[in-house]
């Protein structure tokens, strides 16, 4: 069953790409403390890269505590941008103070050109 929890895992994340200055990363799906290390190799290794890492989120159907504890630390790492995020993780930010210290933004484009 290994192999299939490695596959679901590998899952989350989606297309990487060049972005301006910056590294953007999709994610997609659920993200808990179960699914969330394919994500978080992705943007540590981009926020050793590039001085902006864009998180694309519009396809994020859940976000957990862990999910949002990796997005504060990479926040302190680098300039992290959140663009579409959903409305669960809307909510999450809100509820948790969250969207005081992140920067949300409507889409990539905008989260680029921030």
């Amino acid at each position: 069953m290994t192999g299939a929890r490695d596959a679901h895992q590998q899952g989350v994340v989606g297309e990487a790409y060049p972005a301006g200055i910056g590294w953007v990363v999709a994610a997609h799906g659920e993200l808990d403390q179960d699914t969330l290390a394919p994500l978080e190799k992705a943007l540590t290794a981009a926020a050793d890269r590039y001085p902006l890492v864009v998180l694309d989120a519009g396809a994020i159907t859940f976000g957990d505590s862990s999910f949002l504890n990796l997005l504060l630390r990479l926040h302190h790492l680098t300039a992290l941008r959140i663009a579409a995020p959903g409305e669960q993780l809307r909510r999450l930010f809100a509820v948790t103070g969250a969207d005081t210290v992140l920067s949300l933004h409507a889409s990539v484009e905008d989260a680029v050109g921030a």
